[in-house]
């Protein structure tokens, strides 16, 4: 096999390669786009009975005031909670996800510690204190129980940045635009070697057409 040709089939298989990925990481774009925008930062959408919000602000974040605690977590952080609990169990400590009532924050998807269980003095259930531990600072609203939209399990660093990124002008253009018009512009390739072998056998067919009459 001449050296040309065996470059040219080395290239080949390389451009396959190429476009596989290519064809991956699109493919892997476009689903974590609608997974996201179908289910991250809705009160009302769960799989399997967790709820996925990306955090907000720094309120949670590390500091002096909570170095003692296991949980800490940052704005563009994802926080995945769960519906599978019983609000009357919820205690001090808990950290639990809900519709905010402070005036600063009305209706904004807050995620807290529970500070303190406020009841009646028969016991029945009022509220929860909750506080970001970052600072101490309380929520100058009680939380009740209806505005409560999960408790917390876990955590993923980082995905909300991806996700601003991946919504950015910038984003669009590395993420989704630049693949497609890759993969495009291979497939336009591929057409025009097609093209130019079928022309090239037909040349060659009328040439043998020729010499045998």
């Amino acid at each position: 096999m001449a050296l040309n040709e065996k470059t040219q089939k080395v290239m080949n298989i390389l451009l396959k390669v190429f476009t596989a990925l290519v064809v991956a990481v699109t493919v892997f774009v476009m689903v974590f786009t609608v997974v996201t925008v179908a289910l991250f930062d809705k009160n009302d959408r769960a799989v399997f009975g967790y709820k996925f919000f990306i955090v907000q602000s720094d309120s949670m974040s590390l500091s002096e005031n909570n170095a003692d605690l296991d949980v800490h977590f940052n704005a563009g952080d994802l926080v995945i909670v769960t519906d599978k609990f019983e609000v009357k169990e919820l205690k001090a400590g808990d950290i639990i996800t809900f519709v905010s009532q402070n005036e600063d924050s009305y209706g904004e998807t807050v995620t807290h510690m529970i500070k303190e269980v406020v009841r009646t003095s028969s016991g029945a259930l009022i509220g929860f204190k909750t506080y970001g531990t970052n600072t101490g600072a309380e929520d100058s609203v009680l939380v009740e129980p209806e505005f409560i939209i999960g408790k917390y399990n876990s955590q993923i660093k980082g995905v909300g940045h991806v996700m601003a990124f991946m919504k950015s002008v910038p984003g669009y253009i590395v993420c989704v635009l630049t693949p497609f018009l890759l993969l495009i512009g291979n497939q336009a390739i591929n057409v025009i070697r097609l093209y130019r072998r079928y022309k090239a056998e037909q040349v060659s067919d009328e040439l043998l057409d020729a010499v045998l009459e």
